[in-house]
């Protein structure tokens, strides 16, 4: 597919004389034509950037959407900004399909004073442009088709049954099967399986509830019972370029960066079609009796191939659910940084009851259940705790009693230390 859409863009820039760049609708990279040109401002740092990084900037591309190239149907044309980087002026080919903008082309403009492309040409490069919308189409629909054999890996039996599910799933992939991938885990899911997942090779609806603890598909910890979580397994070009990525994942979420409170009155202020443009799924943000559900997003290890691609599931729902326990790890937490919750996630999804922290726990010794888990972050150390309390040491040693007083456990030995850190960590899970 890779080599279509370099053909396709070869032969627009063949058309009208200038190399051709065609990024997504994400503003990611696909394909770009060659230039040899000495001229230093045919290389301007935006187009560099995209070229290296295979990405532009949130900032490029709201500045670039401000020309109205999401609406346009024919070629924009944008002027030169030096103070953003761009030193020579843009002609963008929208790429559609169906009325639906799949990405874009970018071209160089000529320089002022010297006569742009040919009408004739650029009509000629629409076309061509229409043809790579409709492979960006077949491509993203490709991977919606797949829904059903990517929903069979995540919930089949361990066994044969994951053995049969992750083969049929290899081989719809064809080889792109083969490459490599990242698992992710959207929770809690308020609708139905999105159109498109920009970078995505499969995409599917889970159930949260999926049986009993540690049994297959069980996600009982991730939300409230009978929810959804969106499943996204998505392409990755390699190990070190999650960036593309975590930004996918990112556009899934109701305005990602902001508090749950914020994204639900937000979106719901700001309508369906206001929340679509932004684009948050249709019924994110929504509340429940207990209050707004954040929804968070964990992604997994890349892995290659699909031999491990249950596992790496398992990961995703993991750092999906330690999202929620610990907001400081962002609405899209990777598992390779939710440190113990690593561990703790992959225990148990029932809510922790142990004797020891049953009575801390309850919501009259919020605050003692509060210093014990800042005084054991500090590993120990009063001053750092009590600094991080904003309370004088001698109210910490206070408190510290009164929560030895409560569990029973002496918080001079290490396994009394372990327990409780530990119960702390996994009832935030819950």
């Amino acid at each position: 597919m890779k080599g279509d859409y370099q053909d396709l863009v070869d032969e627009i820039s063949a058309l009208l004389g200038a190399p051709a760049t065609l990024e997504n609708r994400d503003f990611r990279l696909i394909a770009f034509g060659a230039h040899d040109s000495d001229d230093d401002l045919a290389m301007d740092p935006v187009r560099t950037r995209s070229i290296l990084t295979r990405q532009s900037t949130a900032a490029v591309r709201a500045w670039f959407e401000g020309f109205g190239i999401a609406r346009a149907t024919g070629p924009v044309r944008i002027p030169a900004a030096p103070d953003a980087g761009v030193f020579r002026g843009r002609i963008c080919l929208p790429v559609r399909s169906r009325g639906i903008v799949q990405g874009y082309v970018w071209l160089l403009d000529q320089e002022p004073g010297k006569p742009g492309p040919d009408p004739a040409a650029l009509a000629a490069a629409m076309e061509v442009a229409q043809r790579i919308g409709v492979l960006l189409a077949e491509e993203a629909k490709a991977g919606a088709d797949l829904s059903r054999e990517f929903q069979a890996v995540l919930t089949a039996g361990r066994g044969w049954q994951q053995d049969m599910a992750v083969a049929a799933l290899r081989a719809a992939l064809g080889p792109g099967g083969d490459g490599l991938h990242a698992a992710v885990c959207v929770a809690p899911w308020p609708g139905e399986t999105p159109a498109t997942v920009p970078g995505a090779a499969a995409v599917c609806v889970v159930p949260l509830r999926g049986g009993g603890a540690g049994e297959p598909g069980d996600m009982s910890a991730a939300g409230p019972a009978g929810g959804l979580a969106l499943a996204v397994l998505l392409r990755l070009r390699s190990t070190d370029a999650l960036a593309p990525a975590l930004t996918a994942v990112a556009r899934l979420l109701p305005r990602a960066a902001e508090p749950a409170a914020a994204a639900a009155a937000g979106a719901g202020a700001a309508g369906p079609r206001a929340r679509a443009a932004a684009g948050a799924p249709a019924g994110a943000g929504s509340t429940t009796a207990a209050g707004p559900l954040r929804m968070t997003a964990g992604v997994a290890d890349p892995v290659r191939g699909l031999a491990e691609l249950p596992a790496a599931w398992e990961q995703a729902v993991a750092a999906s659910r330690a999202a929620v326990a610990e907001p400081r790890f962002g609405p899209v937490a990777q598992w390779s940084q939710i440190g113990p919750y690593r561990l703790l996630a992959s225990l148990a999804s029932d809510p922790v009851d142990d004797p020891a922290a049953r009575t801390l726990l309850a919501p009259a010794h919020r605050e003692l259940a509060r210093t014990a888990e800042v005084f054991l972050d500090c590993a120990g150390q009063a001053g750092r705790a009590a600094a991080a309390l904003g309370i004088h040491r001698q109210t910490l040693y206070y408190r510290l009693g009164r929560v030895e007083q409560l569990t029973g456990l002496d918080l001079d030995a290490g396994e009394d230390r372990l327990l409780l850190h530990m119960a702390l960590k996994a009832s935030r899970l819950a």
